[in-house]
């Protein structure tokens, strides 16, 4: 069986090195990586050809990258893959074996873990340890290519919350499964300024995705942040940190669907 490897990527040379070098070490036989490029002006492409079986430029954003991706990809299985992760070696083999094993299912969730440097990653650390498992939060990355197509891949009107409406549309059509290797994904240096930016930028989508899904209020709620309550007092420092980057990133998004609206109606 083989997997395709599909990484969207603009201006990611300070972790993309680290991404595809876990995909060429991976233990199954038969793995092809595809790097979509959106016109970086760093590092980015010149990386992506030390590694990858091909470096292809597409846009304007992720969602469409991907499907451009899966487009020229030729595997049995297509998995997506962000160029800030680092994958475990035996990943594409727990794939492959999942769905062998498992005809019925159509995609796998990959459970997710993260590393990084300074306080407010290891925050965010916390955080992602109480998702795992939390049908919620996780969204499947593995996909059987004859679904992935079926589907109409991501939806390219969607910047922010597409991994969501994939989930959405997969779970109507098909059984979701779950592989026990982990992605860690790289946070880097987390700042408060930084991040209520970004959440202001994917702010501009989340009311085009509520609309679309109307029992989507659970995606936004973070239950899982207080299902687990033993695990949060155990670390009261980390804690804190972690209320306040939320915080901020809920300031970031609400701003954002504010900026929306306003354009919206003019």
């Amino acid at each position: 069986m083989k997997i395709s490897f599909v990484v969207p990527t603009r201006n990611s040379a300070r972790t993309l090195a680290a991404c595809l070098g876990s995909l060429r070490t991976q233990t199954h036989p038969d793995v092809e990586v595809l790097v979509v490029d959106n016109k970086s002006t760093d590092a980015t492409v010149a990386i992506g050809e030390r590694f990858a079986d091909q470096v292809l430029q597409w846009g304007p954003e992720r969602s469409a990258q991907r499907n451009h991706g899966t487009k020229c990809s030729t595997g049995d299985v297509v998995v997506f893959i962000d160029s800030d992760m680092v994958m475990e070696p035996h990943l594409a083999a727990e794939i492959a074996e999942k769905f062998a094993a498992e005809p019925g299912v159509g995609a796998l969730v990959i459970p997710e873990r993260s590393f990084g440097d300074g306080f407010l990653a290891q925050c965010r650390r916390l955080e992602k340890s109480l998702y795992v498992g939390d049908a919620a939060v996780e969204s499947p990355r593995a996909f059987r290519r004859e679904l992935i197509e079926e589907l109409g891949g991501w939806n390219e009107d969607l910047t922010a919350a597409e991994d969501w409406d994939l989930a959405d549309r997969t779970r109507e059509v098909a059984t979701i499964g779950r592989v026990e290797t982990y992605i860690w994904h790289d946070e880097g240096h987390i700042k408060l300024r930084a991040t209520f930016a970004k959440k202001r930028y994917y702010g501009r989508w989340i009311d085009q995705y509520v609309s679309m899904h109307a029992d989507s209020s659970t995606k936004f709620t973070r239950t899982a942040l207080l299902n687990k309550p033993g695990r949060l007092l155990r670390h009261p420092v980390l804690t804190a940190g972690l209320v306040t980057l939320k915080a901020t990133e809920a300031a970031g998004l609400l701003l954002g669907v504010r900026d929306s609206r306003a354009a919206n109606a003019r």
